[in-house]
């Protein structure tokens, strides 16, 4: 099929590179002539993995192009995915006047039926999409506008498109839904038809109730550090239950990232404007806020004072296997401890490119290797949970530190290990740890 995506994000471009390689023929689309121009050349402006090496193949093979042209990929195209950006407002709600753009212009050159598809997007959203084609096409062109989410998470999404749990279309005709399952046909997946509504809320719920299990278990934290347990035990005790599953049940120093945090923000002001305020999520956020705060009284309390302390932190990205900072837990505490004086010296195998361009965190030092971030070090913070830091060799760690304190985020080391090679070791809902 001739495929359009409106938008080379993350989404847009994992979404449109994989449809290329079974078999569809993409326009990927991008108003950054800057990225346009990058991606003609080869060069992938976002890190997820196996995306490079699929990109280049399609693109040999003339299944995957890149333009800035609206009009061409319109044409050109049986069904146009719009994948812009959908950033949080301050209230919490959703900016969709990137959506509400593309629709315009779609509208602009649309002179045959097309299949209009948007992924995440608060409930309601499709229905002001129609009405944004239908004021600004003059030509009277058929359309359809159909909602299906994507369920793709950075660091895997290559997979998660692939190897989907479910397809999810939201349609009102016979044509769009048929046409929506031609689409997906090589995916061999479950496809669950609904109308858009549905459809629309199905993200929301879905990233809204991952997010409650991992504020649950991270104020199970709490209560296990209170009272001696070990939180890695109770969560795979209450993972061995098929009803709950052990998926999102790892403590740690809360959730971030461009999905969880907007989403839950977003499905809170939706059900506030729908008159039905859903309370339970409002304390997953502050459990989520809460958990940030803890781990940080834990670091003042065993270092006393920040002021001028080196204090080497591993991990930037939101979590391993992205280069993806937005919405980071780790760059939070990198700004807190700045703010309280010390000297932070930080590390992430794919998100420096990215962080050295806050500037919230400008004054802090970014090593060129995990080693060298801990040189001299007064404490660790381990802030994202990369192999590359589960894998460390303990004696060098311990050998490179000034004095052998290591926060560890995200559950990464074993205490009893850390115990032996003479560490004092602070986790998420475990025992703290002194050297032997």
């Amino acid at each position: 099929m001739d495929i359009s995506i409106i938008g080379s994000g993350y989404v847009g471009l994992v979404t449109g590179a994989c449809l290329a390689d079974v078999g569809h023929h993409v326009i990927c689309v991008d108003n950054d002539s800057e990225k346009v121009k990058q991606l003609k050349a080869g060069e992938i402006p976002i890190y997820e993995p196996g995306l490079e090496e699929i990109v280049h193949r399609n693109v040999s093979a003339q299944r995957l192009h890149f333009t800035g042209n609206i009009q061409e990929a319109v044409e050109r195209s049986q069904i146009i995915f719009i994948a812009v950006p959908t950033p949080p407002l301050p209230d919490g709600d959703v900016d969709l006047s990137f959506v509400e753009k593309v629709a315009r212009e779609i509208a602009g050159v649309l002179t045959d039926y097309r299949v209009i598809d948007k992924s995440t997007v608060p409930v309601k959203t499709g229905e002001k999409v129609v009405e944004s084609i239908k004021r600004y096409n003059r030509q009277g062109a058929k359309f359809d506008v159909v909602s299906n989410p994507e369920f793709l998470r950075e660091g895997c999404a290559v997979a998660d498109l692939m190897h989907p749990d479910r397809i999810v279309i939201g349609a009102q005709s016979e044509q769009a839904i048929d046409l929506m399952k031609k689409v997906y046909e090589p995916f061999m997946a479950p496809i669950l038809v609904t109308d858009i509504s549905s459809a629309e809320l199905i993200k929301h719920c879905a990233n809204s109730f991952l997010a409650l299990k991992i504020s649950y278990i991270n104020a199970v934290s709490g209560i296990c550090e209170a009272s001696g347990a070990d939180v890695e035990k109770v969560a795979d005790g209450i993972g061995m239950d098929h009803r709950i599953g052990r998926d999102f049940l790892n403590a740690g120093i809360g959730y971030g990232g461009s999905c969880f945090p907007k989403d839950i923000a977003a499905f809170i002001a939706i059900s506030e404007q729908l008159g039905t305020p859903f309370a339970l999520l409002k304390e997953v956020q502050r459990i989520n806020e809460g958990q940030k705060a803890r781990f940080l009284k834990a670091i003042r309390d065993t270092l006393w004072v920040l002021r001028e302390k080196r204090i080497a932190v591993w991990g930037l990205t939101f979590k391993p296997d992205t280069d993806d900072i937005r919405s980071s837990v780790a760059i939070e505490l990198v700004e807190q401890l700045l703010r309280e004086g010390a000297h932070v010296v930080a590390y992430d195998p794919k998100g420096m490119h990215k962080a050295r361009g806050i500037k919230a965190i400008a004054d802090a030092e970014f090593a060129s290797s995990a080693l060298e971030a801990v040189t001299d070090a007064e404490a660790l913070i381990i802030a994202t949970d990369w192999n590359e830091f589960a894998n460390v060799d303990l004696a060098v760690l311990k050998d490179k530190m000034r004095t052998p304190i290591v926060f560890d985020g995200r559950n990464l080391l074993n205490p009893e290990t850390m115990r032996q090679f003479g560490f004092d070791y602070y986790s998420i809902g475990r025992a703290s740890v002194k050297p032997q």
